[in-house]
C-alpha cells in the first residue's frame, strides 16, 4: 500500500482553509470519508505516514468536485504549487533559491520518497531549458498525484528563479507506460 507523508496532507488542510475559508473547509470535510475526516479535522503530524488513496487521492477529488467544477488537473496542480510554498520555508527555501537548477533537479530522486513511499524518480535528461524526469516506481499513482507533483515541481523551479516553467506529462504509469515522464521547459538564461 502506498503512503503519503503528513506534510503533504497538512498542506492540503491549509490550502483549503486559505483558498475557501473555514466555511469551505467545513463543507469539504462533510464530503470526505470518516477516516479522512478524522485526520483532516485535527492537527496533522507532518512526519507521520498515511494511506495515499484514502487520505490524498479521494479528498483531492472532493476538492475538485466542490471548488473546481470537477477539474482534477487544476485542483491537484494548484495544491501542488501551494505545497511547494508550504514545504519550502526557511533553510529549504534558501537552498532552492541559491542552488543551481541542475543540482536541485538531480535532488528530485531524493525528494519524491520524502513525500511518497515507495517511490522512485530519476533524471532522464537535463540540459539548459529542458528536463525529462521519470517516475519509475509509484505503485498506486494516479492523475491526482501526477498533477500535484507537476504543480510542486513548477513552483519549486520558480522559487529557484526559473521563468516561464512549463510541464507536460508525456508518458504515464496510469496508462501502463513503463514510467511517468515529466517534460519540463523554462526560459534558459
Amino acid at each position: 500500500m502506498m503512503e503519503v507523508r503528513g506534510r503533504a496532507l497538512k498542506s492540503i488542510q491549509k490550502f483549503v482553509r486559505k483558498e475557501f475559508g473555514q466555511e469551505g473547509f467545513d463543507r469539504w470535510l462533510d464530503t470526505i470519508p470518516v477516516e479522512a475526516y478524522t485526520v483532516y479535522s485535527l492537527s496533522i503530524d507532518a512526519n507521520e505516514w498515511f494511506p495515499l488513496k484514502k487520505l490524498l487521492i479521494e479528498p483531492t477529488a472532493n476538492i475538485a468536485q466542490l471548488f473546481y467544477k470537477w477539474d482534477l488537473k487544476e485542483a491537484s496542480w494548484e495544491m501542488g504549487r501551494y505545497s511547494a510554498d508550504f514545504g519550502l520555508k526557511g533553510p529549504f527555501r534558501l537552498f532552492f533559491k541559491v542552488g543551481s537548477t541542475k543540482f536541485l533537479i538531480h535532488k528530485a530522486s531524493e525528494i519524491l520518497p520524502m513525500y511518497y513511499r515507495p517511490s522512485a524518480m530519476e533524471v532522464a535528461e537535463y540540459r539548459e531549458g529542458l528536463i525529462r524526469l521519470h517516475i519509475t516506481q509509484f505503485p498506486e499513482i494516479d492523475k491526482t498525484t501526477e498533477y500535484r507533483i507537476c504543480g510542486w515541481t513548477q513552483r519549486a523551479m520558480e522559487i529557484n528563479g526559473c521563468k516561464n516553467v512549463g510541464i507536460e506529462i508525456t508518458k504515464s504509469l496510469t496508462t501502463f507506460d513503463p514510467f511517468t515522464e515529466f517534460r519540463i521547459t523554462w526560459d534558459a538564461a
